[in-house]
Protein backbone atom coordinates (compact mmCIF):
# COMPACT_ATOMS: atom_id res chain seq x y z
CA UNK A 1 0.00 0.00 0.00
CA UNK A 2 1.44 3.37 -1.07
CA UNK A 3 -0.05 6.18 1.03
CA UNK A 4 0.42 9.80 -0.05
CA UNK A 5 -0.19 12.04 2.98
CA UNK A 6 -1.85 15.36 2.16
CA UNK A 7 -2.06 18.12 4.78
CA UNK A 8 -4.79 20.74 4.36
CA UNK A 9 -3.77 23.90 6.20
CA UNK A 10 -7.21 25.15 7.26
CA UNK A 11 -5.84 28.20 9.08
CA UNK A 12 -6.95 31.81 9.47
CA UNK A 13 -4.81 34.65 8.10
CA UNK A 14 -3.14 37.41 10.10
CA UNK A 15 -3.10 41.13 9.35
CA UNK A 16 0.16 41.46 7.43
CA UNK A 17 2.21 39.63 4.81
CA UNK A 18 5.00 39.12 7.33
CA UNK A 19 2.61 37.57 9.87
CA UNK A 20 1.15 35.28 7.21
CA UNK A 21 4.65 34.19 6.26
CA UNK A 22 5.46 33.34 9.87
CA UNK A 23 2.17 31.55 10.51
CA UNK A 24 2.40 29.70 7.20
CA UNK A 25 5.89 28.44 8.00
CA UNK A 26 4.74 27.23 11.42
CA UNK A 27 1.78 25.42 9.83
CA UNK A 28 4.06 23.69 7.33
CA UNK A 29 6.37 22.55 10.09
CA UNK A 30 3.43 21.11 11.99
CA UNK A 31 2.21 19.37 8.83
CA UNK A 32 5.62 17.77 8.41
CA UNK A 33 5.56 16.61 12.03
CA UNK A 34 2.26 14.89 11.22
CA UNK A 35 3.98 13.06 8.37
CA UNK A 36 2.71 15.08 5.39
CA UNK A 37 4.11 14.65 1.89
CA UNK A 38 2.19 17.66 0.56
CA UNK A 39 0.92 20.76 2.41
CA UNK A 40 -1.74 22.94 0.77
CA UNK A 41 -2.80 26.47 1.75
CA UNK A 42 -6.24 28.02 1.27
CA UNK A 43 -6.77 30.51 -1.53
CA UNK A 44 -4.65 33.68 -1.72
CA UNK A 45 -2.85 33.10 1.59
CA UNK A 46 -0.48 36.06 1.15
CA UNK A 47 -3.25 38.55 2.01
CA UNK A 48 -5.91 36.19 3.36
CA UNK A 49 -8.19 36.72 0.35
CA UNK A 50 -9.12 40.16 1.72
CA UNK A 51 -10.38 41.66 -1.52
CA UNK A 52 -14.06 42.23 -0.71
CA UNK A 53 -15.55 45.41 0.74
CA UNK A 54 -12.32 47.25 -0.02
CA UNK A 55 -11.33 49.53 -2.90
CA UNK A 56 -9.56 47.57 -5.62
CA UNK A 57 -6.68 50.03 -5.48
CA UNK A 58 -5.99 49.04 -1.87
CA UNK A 59 -5.91 45.28 -2.24
CA UNK A 60 -4.21 45.39 -5.63
CA UNK A 61 -1.33 47.18 -3.93
CA UNK A 62 -0.86 44.07 -1.76
CA UNK A 63 0.08 41.94 -4.76
CA UNK A 64 3.53 40.34 -4.57
CA UNK A 65 5.75 38.75 -7.23
CA UNK A 66 5.58 34.98 -7.66
CA UNK A 67 9.38 34.87 -7.55
CA UNK A 68 9.72 37.22 -4.57
CA UNK A 69 10.84 36.66 -1.00
CA UNK A 70 7.47 35.46 0.36
CA UNK A 71 7.06 32.64 -2.14
CA UNK A 72 10.75 31.78 -2.22
CA UNK A 73 10.70 31.29 1.56
CA UNK A 74 8.29 28.39 1.08
CA UNK A 75 10.52 26.93 -1.60
CA UNK A 76 13.42 26.93 0.86
CA UNK A 77 11.14 25.45 3.52
CA UNK A 78 10.00 22.68 1.18
CA UNK A 79 13.65 21.76 0.58
CA UNK A 80 14.42 21.87 4.31
CA UNK A 81 11.41 19.75 5.30
CA UNK A 82 11.56 17.45 2.26
CA UNK A 83 7.85 18.15 1.80
CA UNK A 84 5.96 19.57 -1.17
CA UNK A 85 4.22 22.89 -0.45
CA UNK A 86 1.39 24.54 -2.39
CA UNK A 87 1.56 28.24 -1.43
CA UNK A 88 -1.08 30.71 -2.66
CA UNK A 89 -0.85 34.44 -3.25
CA UNK A 90 -2.19 37.58 -4.81
CA UNK A 91 0.40 37.76 -7.56
CA UNK A 92 1.71 41.00 -9.03
CA UNK A 93 1.17 40.52 -12.74
CA UNK A 94 1.08 43.15 -15.48
CA UNK A 95 -1.67 45.74 -15.06
CA UNK A 96 -3.92 43.60 -12.87
CA UNK A 97 -2.84 40.95 -10.33
CA UNK A 98 -3.58 37.23 -10.45
CA UNK A 99 -4.94 34.69 -7.97
CA UNK A 100 -2.08 32.19 -8.02
CA UNK A 101 -0.80 28.88 -6.66
CA UNK A 102 2.90 28.00 -6.67
CA UNK A 103 3.72 24.34 -6.02
CA UNK A 104 7.18 23.32 -4.81
CA UNK A 105 8.37 19.74 -4.68
CA UNK A 106 10.23 18.25 -1.71
CA UNK A 107 13.54 19.49 -3.11
CA UNK A 108 12.32 23.08 -3.26
CA UNK A 109 11.96 23.05 -7.04
CA UNK A 110 9.11 25.11 -8.44
CA UNK A 111 6.89 22.65 -10.33
CA UNK A 112 3.73 24.68 -11.01
CA UNK A 113 2.79 28.33 -11.17
CA UNK A 114 -0.86 28.54 -12.12
CA UNK A 115 -3.51 31.25 -11.85
CA UNK A 116 -7.25 30.97 -11.34
CA UNK A 117 -8.84 30.65 -14.78
CA UNK A 118 -12.48 31.23 -13.82
CA UNK A 119 -12.12 34.48 -11.93
CA UNK A 120 -15.35 35.62 -10.26
CA UNK A 121 -16.03 38.46 -12.69
CA UNK A 122 -19.41 39.11 -11.09
CA UNK A 123 -17.63 40.61 -8.08
CA UNK A 124 -14.25 41.93 -6.89
CA UNK A 125 -12.29 39.39 -8.92
CA UNK A 126 -13.24 41.23 -12.09
CA UNK A 127 -10.10 43.27 -11.36
CA UNK A 128 -7.89 40.18 -11.58
CA UNK A 129 -6.11 38.80 -14.62
CA UNK A 130 -7.42 35.26 -15.23
CA UNK A 131 -5.12 32.33 -15.86
CA UNK A 132 -4.84 30.94 -19.36
CA UNK A 133 -4.61 27.18 -18.83
CA UNK A 134 -4.74 24.23 -16.45
CA UNK A 135 -1.42 22.60 -15.66
CA UNK A 136 -0.22 19.18 -14.51
CA UNK A 137 3.23 18.29 -13.24
CA UNK A 138 5.08 15.13 -12.25
CA UNK A 139 5.64 15.74 -8.55
CA UNK A 140 8.48 13.87 -6.88
CA UNK A 141 7.32 12.62 -3.47
CA UNK A 142 8.48 10.07 -0.91
CA UNK A 143 5.82 7.80 -2.50
CA UNK A 144 7.36 8.23 -5.92
CA UNK A 145 6.21 10.36 -8.81
CA UNK A 146 2.60 11.61 -8.68
CA UNK A 147 0.83 13.52 -11.45
CA UNK A 148 -0.58 16.64 -9.79
CA UNK A 149 -2.74 19.43 -11.18
CA UNK A 150 -4.55 22.40 -9.67
CA UNK A 151 -7.71 24.43 -9.93
CA UNK A 152 -8.60 27.35 -7.68
CA UNK A 153 -11.97 27.82 -5.95
CA UNK A 154 -14.51 28.87 -8.65
CA UNK A 155 -12.62 26.73 -11.19
CA UNK A 156 -14.13 23.65 -9.51
CA UNK A 157 -17.63 24.76 -10.56
CA UNK A 158 -16.81 24.05 -14.21
CA UNK A 159 -16.56 20.36 -15.16
CA UNK A 160 -14.15 21.28 -17.93
CA UNK A 161 -11.46 22.32 -15.43
CA UNK A 162 -11.06 18.89 -13.86
CA UNK A 163 -11.67 17.16 -17.19
CA UNK A 164 -8.76 18.95 -18.82
CA UNK A 165 -6.53 18.12 -15.86
CA UNK A 166 -7.56 14.46 -16.12
CA UNK A 167 -6.80 14.45 -19.85
CA UNK A 168 -3.37 15.88 -19.06
CA UNK A 169 -2.74 12.94 -16.75
CA UNK A 170 -3.60 14.27 -13.29
CA UNK A 171 -4.02 11.71 -10.52
CA UNK A 172 -4.51 14.37 -7.85
CA UNK A 173 -6.01 17.87 -8.12
CA UNK A 174 -5.17 20.46 -5.47
CA UNK A 175 -7.89 23.06 -4.84
CA UNK A 176 -7.15 26.16 -2.74
CA UNK A 177 -10.50 27.65 -1.69
CA UNK A 178 -12.12 30.65 0.05
CA UNK A 179 -15.90 30.33 0.30
CA UNK A 180 -18.56 28.37 2.21
CA UNK A 181 -18.23 24.67 1.50
CA UNK A 182 -21.84 23.57 1.67
CA UNK A 183 -23.53 20.46 0.33
CA UNK A 184 -23.67 21.52 -3.31
CA UNK A 185 -20.05 22.62 -3.55
CA UNK A 186 -18.96 19.48 -1.75
CA UNK A 187 -21.06 17.52 -4.24
CA UNK A 188 -19.21 19.22 -7.09
CA UNK A 189 -15.88 18.06 -5.67
CA UNK A 190 -17.21 14.55 -5.16
CA UNK A 191 -18.48 14.55 -8.74
CA UNK A 192 -15.18 15.81 -10.21
CA UNK A 193 -13.32 13.01 -8.43
CA UNK A 194 -15.85 10.35 -9.42
CA UNK A 195 -16.25 11.28 -13.09
CA UNK A 196 -12.50 11.62 -13.69
CA UNK A 197 -11.24 8.78 -11.49
CA UNK A 198 -8.81 11.00 -9.60
CA UNK A 199 -8.37 12.49 -6.14
CA UNK A 200 -9.44 16.05 -5.29
CA UNK A 201 -7.97 17.77 -2.22
CA UNK A 202 -9.53 21.10 -1.21
CA UNK A 203 -8.24 23.48 1.46
CA UNK A 204 -10.59 26.19 2.75
CA UNK A 205 -10.34 28.85 5.44
CA UNK A 206 -11.88 28.01 8.85
CA UNK A 207 -15.21 29.37 10.07
CA UNK A 208 -13.44 32.18 11.94
CA UNK A 209 -12.87 33.83 8.53
CA UNK A 210 -15.83 35.79 7.07
CA UNK A 211 -17.78 33.94 4.37
CA UNK A 212 -15.85 30.71 5.00
CA UNK A 213 -16.74 27.67 7.07
CA UNK A 214 -13.87 25.22 6.90
CA UNK A 215 -15.02 21.92 5.42
CA UNK A 216 -11.69 21.14 3.76
CA UNK A 217 -11.93 17.75 2.13
CA UNK A 218 -10.29 14.98 0.14
CA UNK A 219 -12.19 12.69 -2.24
CA UNK A 220 -10.14 9.76 -3.52
CA UNK A 221 -12.28 9.10 -6.61
CA UNK A 222 -12.49 5.33 -6.06
CA UNK A 223 -16.19 4.48 -6.15
CA UNK A 224 -16.01 0.68 -6.49
CA UNK A 225 -13.78 -1.96 -4.95
CA UNK A 226 -13.56 -5.68 -5.69
CA UNK A 227 -15.70 -7.64 -3.27
CA UNK A 228 -17.63 -4.57 -2.17
CA UNK A 229 -21.31 -4.55 -3.13
CA UNK A 230 -22.40 -1.24 -4.60
CA UNK A 231 -20.40 1.95 -4.42
CA UNK A 232 -18.35 3.32 -1.55
CA UNK A 233 -17.99 6.80 -0.09
CA UNK A 234 -15.08 8.45 -1.88
CA UNK A 235 -14.65 11.04 0.90
CA UNK A 236 -11.56 10.14 2.92
CA UNK A 237 -11.37 13.43 4.81
CA UNK A 238 -14.00 16.00 5.77
CA UNK A 239 -12.91 18.71 8.18
CA UNK A 240 -15.24 20.64 10.43
CA UNK A 241 -15.20 24.40 10.75
CA UNK A 242 -12.38 24.78 13.27
CA UNK A 243 -8.92 26.02 12.45
CA UNK A 244 -6.45 23.18 12.18
CA UNK A 245 -4.19 21.03 10.04
CA UNK A 246 -6.05 18.07 8.60
CA UNK A 247 -4.22 15.06 7.19
CA UNK A 248 -5.56 12.60 4.61
CA UNK A 249 -3.89 9.41 3.42
CA UNK A 250 -4.44 8.76 -0.28
CA UNK A 251 -3.91 5.14 -1.36
CA UNK A 252 -2.12 5.58 -4.68
CA UNK A 253 -1.95 1.87 -5.46
CA UNK A 254 -5.71 1.56 -5.03
CA UNK A 255 -6.38 4.62 -7.18
CA UNK A 256 -4.08 3.48 -9.98
CA UNK A 257 -5.51 -0.03 -10.05
CA UNK A 258 -9.01 1.44 -10.19
CA UNK A 259 -8.09 3.72 -13.10
CA UNK A 260 -6.83 0.72 -15.07
CA UNK A 261 -10.12 -1.15 -14.91
CA UNK A 262 -13.08 1.19 -14.36
CA UNK A 263 -15.25 2.90 -16.96
CA UNK A 264 -15.07 6.62 -16.11
CA UNK A 265 -12.48 9.27 -16.93
CA UNK A 266 -11.16 8.84 -20.45
CA UNK A 267 -12.20 5.19 -20.85
CA UNK A 268 -15.28 5.60 -23.05
CA UNK A 269 -15.40 9.27 -23.97
CA UNK A 270 -16.63 10.38 -27.42
CA UNK A 271 -14.92 13.75 -27.86
CA UNK A 272 -16.09 14.06 -31.45
CA UNK A 273 -19.57 14.64 -30.03
CA UNK A 274 -18.54 17.51 -27.77
CA UNK A 275 -17.66 20.23 -30.27
CA UNK A 276 -20.48 22.46 -29.04
CA UNK A 277 -18.61 22.90 -25.76
CA UNK A 278 -15.94 25.01 -27.44
CA UNK A 279 -18.03 26.65 -30.17
CA UNK A 280 -17.92 30.33 -29.17
CA UNK A 281 -20.29 31.23 -32.02
CA UNK A 282 -23.20 29.57 -30.24
CA UNK A 283 -25.36 32.10 -28.37
CA UNK A 284 -26.28 29.75 -25.56
CA UNK A 285 -28.50 30.92 -22.69
CA UNK A 286 -27.09 32.25 -19.41
CA UNK A 287 -23.70 33.32 -20.76
CA UNK A 288 -22.76 36.62 -19.18
CA UNK A 289 -19.91 38.80 -20.37
CA UNK A 290 -18.99 40.06 -16.90
CA UNK A 291 -17.40 43.41 -16.23
CA UNK A 292 -13.67 43.22 -16.63
CA UNK A 293 -11.47 46.31 -16.18
CA UNK A 294 -10.50 46.20 -19.85
CA UNK A 295 -14.17 46.24 -20.83
CA UNK A 296 -15.40 49.33 -19.07
CA UNK A 297 -14.34 48.88 -15.45
CA UNK A 298 -11.39 50.52 -13.81
CA UNK A 299 -9.05 49.93 -10.92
Amino acid sequence: MTLLKIALLQISPEDTLEENLEKGIMACREAKEKGADIALFPEMWSNGYRIYDRPAEDWSAEAIPADGAFVSAFGCLARELRMSIGITLLERFGVHPRNTLVLFDRFGERKLTCAKVHTCDFDAERYLTPGEDFHVTALDTACGEVQVGAMICFDREFPESARILMLKGAELILVPNACPMEINRLSQLRGRAYENMLAVATCNYPDSVPDCNGGSSVFDGVAYLPGLEGSRDTCILQAGGAEGIYLAELDLDQLRAYRETEVHGNAYRRPQKYSLLTDTAIAAPFIRSGRRPDKGGSV
